[in-house]
């Protein structure tokens, strides 16, 4: 295997990636460039009520993934309690279109992370969402209204620790067979990004009146 897909071996068993298991990726600078592309991930666990998979905006400190939410919320007195959880996060990179039916495929970066979540300290809430905010935006937790106490004491922050992860990635073009190369059908790979679109600014009619608007956030 050349040197540039050497990786180090999974921290679990169930992290193992078995299904194209050359395409796993178990160092940390992957899961990390991953994690921080990411905006929301998909949370899977299990209660009473059977098996769930919930989606939730999410940002990483350090060794930790991030969520917030209400204290009210299922998912999050859930997971705060110390179940063990599933996280997992995708980003489609690419359509890959081959001269076969069957060799279609997509190109993509995805982790998943196992684990229990721990509840973030008082005293740390206010600087994690910090951290959220600025996530979305450099700069923008200095230019918005900081939660007050009442905000800061209705919202549950979770984190869990990136100790028993691992990341999966697909690049390249299409996999013919040899006798499919000749046949006159285009083949190749339609890449896909996200891509942040113009602001549109919400204006209060105390704005409009003045004449005087804000400048809106740059484009992460």
């Amino acid at each position: 295997m050349p040197a540039q897909h050497q990786h180090p071996t999974p921290p679990s068993e169930r992290t193992r990636v078995h299904r194209v298991a050359h395409r796993a990726r178990y160092d940390q600078a992957t899961l990390y460039a991953i994690l921080d592309d990411a905006r929301i991930c998909h949370i899977a666990f299990a209660d009473a009520q059977g098996v769930h998979c919930i989606p939730t905006a999410c940002w990483r400190e350090g060794d930790h993934l991030y969520i917030h939410g209400s204290n009210g919320g299922r998912m999050l007195k859930h997971a705060a309690s110390g179940a063990q959880v599933c996280v997992s996060i995708t980003h489609l990179d690419g359509l890959v279109f081959a001269r076969a039916a069957f060799h279609h495929s997509m190109n993509y970066r995805s982790a998943v992370i196992y684990g229990a979540f721990e509840v973030v300290p008082e005293e740390h809430k206010a600087a994690s969402l910090d951290a959220f905010v600025n996530s979305l935006a450099p700069g923008r937790a200095h230019e918005a209204r900081p939660a007050n106490a009442k905000e800061l004491a209705a919202t549950t922050v979770l984190r869990i620790a990136l100790n028993e992860a691992a990341s999966k990635v697909r690049t390249g073009g299409p996999q013919d067979d040899d006798e499919d190369l000749a046949l006159p059908v285009w083949a190749g790979v339609l890449p896909l990004a996200l891509t942040p679109q113009a602001a549109v600014t919400s204006v209060p009619q105390a704005a409009v009146t003045s004449g005087t608007t804000p400048t809106p956030p740059p484009r992460p």
